[in-house]
């Protein structure tokens, strides 16, 4: 991979070049994205509603949970 200065990659990019092969994608990363764990404890009916959901949907639990928290703080900034 040929080292380009951000300059070239800028130009080239704002040309509407690829400049996909000019990156090292494995050292990617995406600021305040990163995951961390955290537990949660849930009532036994919440979270049989969110089972609920989850498989109308065809999704995972944890996935209506990251949804619906990232909405409602959305909506506070």
């Amino acid at each position: 991979m040929k080292t380009l200065k951000a300059k070239e990659i800028d130009k080239k990019f704002d040309k509407g070049e690829n400049i996909s092969k000019h990156l090292d994608l494995a050292k990617a990363r995406r600021p305040e994205r990163e995951q961390k764990r955290v537990n949660v404890d849930f009532p036994l009916w919440m979270i049989q509603l969110l089972d609920k959901e989850a498989k109308r949907l065809g999704v995972p639990r944890q996935s209506i949970i990251k949804v619906w928290v990232a909405e409602r703080l959305e909506k506070t900034i």
